[in-house]
């Protein structure tokens, strides 16, 4: 997966997962009650901050949290830049 993007600083690209559309007992979840994704994959990493090295790499999967992120779009698909410190733990 590439993308033509380069965060900067202790910036992260993260591409969220897919919003569930069903539930654990299998009820359906219509579009206008999904919850938003807390988690994604991270695409892009920066080079990091001289005192704070990058924790995270490219292919990590994340949690992060409900509002953290400035979502844009890039050919066509999501994605989420967050700070580094938005992100809550590496699964």
């Amino acid at each position: 997966m590439s993308v033509n993007v380069k965060p900067l600083s202790d910036r992260v690209l993260v591409e969220p997962s897919a919003a569930e559309s069903k539930t654990a007992s299998g009820l359906i979840i219509p579009e206008t009650a999904k919850e938003k994704p807390q988690q994604g994959t991270v695409v892009a990493v920066g080079p990091g901050k001289k005192d704070e090295p990058m924790e995270v790499k490219v292919g990590d999967k994340v949690l992060y949290g409900k509002y953290s992120g400035n979502e844009l779009t890039v050919d066509g698909k999501d994605y989420l830049m967050m700070h580094q410190s938005d992100i809550m733990a590496i699964i």
